[in-house]
Parts: structure tokens; sequence; C-alpha cells
């Protein structure tokens, strides 16, 4: 039995609906059966810096996860992104959900400027193409939360006790705004609810000893 983490994120400045919270309980509320021999947990983030600093830690400790896979909005994206790696920045320009902006633009001083996900992405992303929709590998994870916890989370990862499977993978706007600007088809939320799930049952499949 795999211990599996899925995260998504509230709304924050700009976006006052984020997709990844129905994602998130979507794939724990279909419990494909292949995944119902696995310990399954969610957790929605608030937007904010000082909340992944807080939570992350707390559900990493509760839950042990072997494979840790956060969601996170790309507001101007025309298609799901499996993002390769997460970089050491940060945006000082825009603020979090509680107006705080980066004092820093590295994540941790004197680290390396990015840092590899923990994943097997071709075949994650083949899990995510099957179900019909538009999907990429990407390696620019942005540099607001969503970069943040990334790198958080394989800072975590890299502990002897750290998840073994980490993944970050951004989705598009829903709202009905975003599809007249980008002006293409979209996927929609079951069919985002059916990639993200393909891709924590392929996750599990690729964790080693299982």
């Amino acid at each position: 039995m795999a211990r599996i983490l899925i995260t998504g994120f509230g709304p924050f400045p700009g976006a006052p609906v984020n997709p990844t919270e129905r994602i998130v309980a979507g794939v724990l509320r279909a419990r494909r059966p292949i995944l119902a021999a696995h310990d399954l947990a969610t957790h929605v983030f608030a937007t904010s810096y000082a909340a992944v600093d807080r939570e992350l830690p707390t559900l990493l400790k509760k839950h042990h996860p072997d494979i840790l896979i956060m969601f996170g909005l790309a507001a101007r994206t025309k298609h799901l992104r499996i993002e390769m790696l997460a970089r050491n920045r940060r945006s000082a320009l825009h603020p979090d959900k509680e107006g705080v902006v980066a004092s820093s633009l590295a994540i941790k001083n004197g680290e390396l400027s990015a840092s590899p996900g923990r994943a097997p992405f071709a075949r994650l992303l083949g899990a995510a193409r099957k179900n019909g929709i538009h999907a990429r590998l990407s390696r620019d994870a942005g540099r607001y939360l969503c970069n943040y916890v990334y790198w958080r989370a394989l800072e975590a990862a890299a502990k002897k006790d750290g998840p073994k499977i980490v993944l970050f993978v951004h989705v598009p706007n829903l709202r009905s705004r975003a599809r007249k600007r980008i002006g293409k088809p979209l996927p929609t939320l079951p069919q985002l609810v059916n990639a993200a799930s393909s891709i924590v049952i392929a996750a599990s499949a690729a964790l080693p000893g299982h």
C-alpha cells in the first residue's frame, strides 16, 4: 500500500476561484478502484507563503507520503503542464493572499538555481494525455506559490524519510472569461479530474516496490 498526498490551492489575488480545490476533491471522491488499495489524503493550501511553511511540514509528518502530487492554477496556460523543475526564485511583485511580497528573490540563498522534480515525467504525461486533453512537460513553474511549494516539497524529499515521488502539475483556468480570452477549447473540470486521477495512478504504479 502506498501513502499518497494530493494538494491544491485556494483563491488568490486575481483568481477568486481556483479549480485545483475541485480537482483535488474530485480525485478523492472518484476513488478509482485501482486506488482503493492505497492510503489517499488530500489538502488545500491557503495561497500564502506562511500557510505553505506552516502546513507542509505538518502534512508530511502526519501522512508520511510515499507520493506527493501538487496541483496549482496557471491562469494563462491553455493546457495541463507537468512541471519538471522547481526554481530557486520568488516574485518581488505579486503578493500572496495575505498581502505578503517575498523579501528575497531566492527561496534559499546559496543553493542551486533549480531543483529537478522526482517523478517519471514521460510516463505521467502519457497517463494525462490518455484522457484526451492537451498536456505538456514544462521547465518553468513560475515564481509564485506553486513554484514555492514545489521547492519546499523537494527539499523534504531529499531527506531520508521524504516522499519518493514529488510532482507539481499546473492546470488552466476554467472560468468562462478565461475561455473567451484564450479563444481555444480548454479542458473541462471532469477531464481534469480524470487526468489528475490517471497521473496519481501512474505515479503509484511507478513507485519502487509496487
